[in-house]
């Protein structure tokens, strides 16, 4: 009963994170727009928000191993605020090359805390399961996918308080609420949970399995073709096809819930097996090919001349490209956990997500430069070489009991 208690207290905690830093993305992200700023340098804006995260993941996990998953959580949560204080410092009068610099460095201690918040958080659902592989998929899959509904609030939160509050008031709110949630956190969660042996040499923390370094291989590309038209590429988009803010913030806001809601579900859209790979990877490698063609199929419709509204084109193959997506993240987010050992899984965990954030790094760079260059098809076309790539990584991941860590095989 305390496992599930700990797991239920993380997952909230989490959500009040991820809501926070969904506001945060489209605050920004919208601000800025307004202020005139071109999309490549809007995706600047976020560059070492990304890059901060690869190293805040490796770091995370290592250091959530040493010292635990709440401390780690704590961590997190004090840098966002830190984050947050200082955007809403932020002054008009400033000249652009000063207000990027102090937005950028912003950001970046925002991603740090992201990526550390995230990497303890998955941490300890390997930390708190205890029951084989049906339930981690189960908890994974409930973790992910009601993270990532929040994360869709938050970007209609943003853009609700960019309309309502505007920039820097919403900013002390976003602040304030975090700094609830890392005081209800201290008090929650045993100092323990999470605590095993640390990697003691930079080799011996990149020594990963096969199954590991494959799979963080794939979400780089994975996560690369969401970013590279969803973030900076679709609501530039939309917002020039006459979007307002709060339409922009809540259509992003409803994809993303409806995309977490799927992910939550995976585990009923997928079939079983009891050594938790020999289905789970041939599922990954079937969705991720259904995923490749959604984005070309998309350009080949708009090259047609009798399009119309092409905004609405594209907002129905994002609804559609969401449905695949979900289901193989979902996938993804239990494989590295069925990979990860349980002695290391934080750093596993850490190893994978740094990854992930070396796909968002590319995708969202190229997500500004694709769509200046070539608008919404260029950034399209960028996602489906991405999820081709994906898919052919899958054929290489194991699916044998072996490949999983000693204690951890079901057969």
């Amino acid at each position: 009963m305390s496992m599930l208690r700990n797991y239920a207290i993380v997952t909230a905690s989490y959500w009040g994170f991820t809501l926070v830093d969904g506001a945060l993305r489209m605050l920004v992200l919208l601000h800025f727009f307004q202020l005139g700023y071109s999309p490549f340098t809007l995706a600047f804006l976020f560059l070492l928000y990304e890059t901060a995260g690869i190293f805040a993941n490796l770091g995370g996990g290592w250091l959530a191993s040493r010292f635990g998953i709440p401390r780690m959580l704590a961590v997190g949560q004090v840098l966002q605020i830190a984050g947050l204080i200082m955007l809403s410092l932020l002054q008009p009068g400033w000249s652009a090359a000063v207000s990027v610099i102090w937005v950028v460095v912003a950001q970046g201690i925002a991603g740090v805390a992201k990526d550390v918040t995230k990497t303890a958080s998955k941490s300890a659902i390997k930390a708190t399961s205890t029951e084989g592989s049906g339930q981690l998929f189960r908890w994974v899959a409930w973790f992910t996918g009601s993270k990532n509904a929040m994360k869709g609030l938050g970007f209609f939160v943003g853009g609700l308080l960019l309309d309502v509050a505007g920039f820097q008031a919403g900013l002390w709110l976003m602040a304030a609420l975090l700094g609830v949630i890392f005081v209800a956190g201290l008090l929650s969660l045993p100092t323990g949970l999470g605590k095993a042996t640390s990697s003691k040499s930079v080799r011996e923390l990149f020594g990963k399995s096969r199954g590991v370094n494959l799979l963080a291989a794939a979400r780089i590309f994975l996560f690369g073709a969401r970013d590279v038209w969803f973030v900076v590429g679709l609501p530039v988009f939309l917002y020039a096809n006459g979007w307002r803010f709060l339409e922009v913030g809540g259509f992003l806001a409803f994809w993303t819930i409806a995309y977490g809601g799927i992910q939550a579900a995976a585990p009923s859209l997928v079939t079983r097996s009891s050594d938790g790979l020999s289905r789970e990877v041939p599922a990954a490698r079937l969705w991720g090919g259904l995923l490749a063609a959604v984005p070309l199929l998309l350009v080949l419709i708009l090259q047609m001349p009798q399009v119309w509204r092409p905004d609405l084109v594209v907002v129905v193959g994002l609804l559609l490209f969401g449905i695949p997506f979900a289901v193989n993240s979902s996938l993804h987010s239990y494989l590295i956990l069925a990979y990860a050992g349980s002695e290391k899984a934080a750093e596993d965990v850490g190893f994978y997500y740094a990854a992930n954030a070396t796909g968002r790094l590319a995708g969202i760079l190229l997500s500004g430069a694709l769509y200046q260059i070539g608008g919404i098809e260029g950034c399209l076309i960028g996602s489906g070489i991405m999820l081709v790539t994906c898919w052919l990584i899958a054929f290489l991941l194991p699916t044998s009991p072996e490949a999983l860590p000693a204690k951890e095989r079901l057969a």
